[in-house]
């Protein structure tokens, strides 16, 4: 049986730690479908979170459930500073 690394309340906390800073964000859709994209981490809920894009293309924000970056198919990680 393998061993799972994190949970649920782990990604939770790693998440808010994020809350109002720039992150960038991987989104694997399938099919060899890469989406990859900074913004601010503008929402903490208890099922999900939200990112409001820095490009003008996306309208809105996106929202991701904590089990999306649980499997690997979103991947939020801090922007480094320049």
């Amino acid at each position: 049986m393998i061993k799972q690394k994190n949970d649920i309340a782990t990604v939770k906390k790693k998440i808010a730690d994020y809350f109002n800073q720039q992150v960038d964000v991987v989104v694997n859709l399938g099919r060899n479908k890469i989406l990859k994209y900074t913004g601010e981490l503008s929402g903490v809920y208890p099922s999900l979170f939200t990112v409001r894009p820095d490009d003008k293309g996306f309208l809105g924000k996106t929202s991701y459930s904590y089990a999306e970056v649980l499997c690997g198919s979103v991947r939020v990680k801090p922007r480094k500073a320049e």
